[in-house]
């Protein structure tokens, strides 16, 4: 009988970890930007207005830091081509953006020609300086 209770203890022990990873990642995406199919950003680039694309992940911390921030800018001026590519969902999608670490930011001018890239987190300063030099 003993053993039972054991084996119970340790299923309970799994399905409690469980919840609070569940429950973990649940807060780290709150207020996060959402994210978007490769295939539709693809087809939105380059149609008369600046794009600005968010790729990495939802698990890479740098990413969410990133993710957050832009959520904000994304609440405050709805209008902007702001998107994010989750490169651990959409593989093809790192490849085809030729990728090499996340996070990375890529801005697109009006006409679909990359403009801008940068790998690593950027300051709250550095994104506000890009969106008005590249006419968001």
């Amino acid at each position: 009988m003993a053993g039972i209770f054991t084996n119970l203890g340790e299923i309970m022990k799994l399905i409690i970890s469980a919840i609070l990873v569940f429950l973990a990642t649940q807060v780290m995406a709150a207020g996060m930007l959402k994210e978007s199919e490769y295939k539709y950003v693809k087809q939105s680039i380059g149609k008369g207005k600046p794009y600005f694309l968010e790729v990495g992940s939802d698990t890479c911390h740098s990413c969410v830091v990133m993710g957050k921030m832009l959520y904000k800018i994304t609440q405050k001026h709805p209008q902007f081509n702001i998107h994010f590519i989750n490169v651990k969902k959409e593989r093809d999608a790192a490849h085809a953006l030729d990728i090499r670490m996340i996070p990375t930011q890529i801005i697109y001018d009006k006409n679909g020609d990359e403009v801008y890239r940068n790998i690593g987190v950027l300051s709250e300063d550095k994104l506000n300086d890009i969106f008005v030099e590249y006419g968001f």
